[in-house]
């Protein structure tokens, strides 16, 4: 029987492209997201189970993980793209925004990673991919509370990678360059983002954006049994970014 994926911010950007690659291969995945909206066309357009979570609540994550399970069966597979953006000056950003961020990108993995795990532990077989950011390898301006929670999923991986590695699981991150999705192009058209994104792709030095099929096909190999080996490790789907 195929696989049980759950993918957070399943229904949108890099999560949908998961999860459509992963649907296409067989399989059986449980797309969470916070937009009730987008969750019903992911339902609709890419044959996904559709869950609407808010990963910042510990109660919506239990809650939806135990449906997965009732519905799909035991979790094996788990990519968690959900999170948010934020742009300010270092002096300018609030301590609710500080908190906002750092409770949806870095504790919304703690969450979900949690609430799973123990379908792994039991099979003595998992796959975690977090989805971090080379903004946490590199640094950027004005956006110290995303960084400084992206920063804290890379070493959340480590940490899990070394926990786990006697229990067939593995636990790995792809921190991404910029990648054309919604939530950068909602950055761009605010005026928030420090360059526009034709410039970010120029610079870049394949020539191009990333866009959400690149990191699921690497995603689509990390979770494989091909790529028992590979724990704890950092998977720059950069464009050539030399981190």
């Amino acid at each position: 029987m195929s696989r049980v994926a759950v993918v957070t911010g399943g229904a949108s950007g890099i999560g949908r492209s998961v999860a459509q690659r992963f649907a296409e291969s067989g399989y059986r995945v449980a797309a969470f997201d916070v937009q009730a909206d987008l969750v019903a066309s992911a339902v609709a357009e890419l044959g996904v189970s559709g869950y609407v979570v808010d990963v910042g609540d510990r109660e919506s994550v239990d809650r939806a993980v135990a449906a997965v399970r009732s519905d799909l069966g035991p979790i094996e597979v788990l990519v968690t793209s959900a999170g948010i953006d934020g742009f300010a000056n270092f002096t300018e950003i609030t301590v609710e925004a500080w908190e906002r961020v750092l409770h949806v990108n870095l504790t919304g993995t703690f969450h979900c990673i949690q609430a799973i795990i123990p379908d792994m532990i039991a099979a003595n077989w998992g796959r975690i991919v977090t989805i971090s950011s080379a903004s946490a390898q590199m640094g950027a301006p004005q956006r110290a509370h995303y960084v400084a929670s992206k920063g804290g999923i890379i070493a959340l991986t480590k940490a899990l990678a070394v926990e786990y590695s006697r229990n067939g699981i593995t636990v790995n991150t792809i921190p991404p360059s910029v990648v054309d999705t919604p939530m950068a192009r909602a950055g761009e058209a605010s005026g928030e983002l420090p360059v526009p994104l034709d410039m970010v792709a120029q610079m870049t030095p394949v020539g191009r954006l990333g866009v959400g099929e690149d990191i699921a096909a690497a995603c689509q190999y990390l979770c494989s049994d091909e790529a028992g080996f590979v724990t704890g490790q950092q998977i720059g789907v950069n464009g050539g970014w030399y981190l």
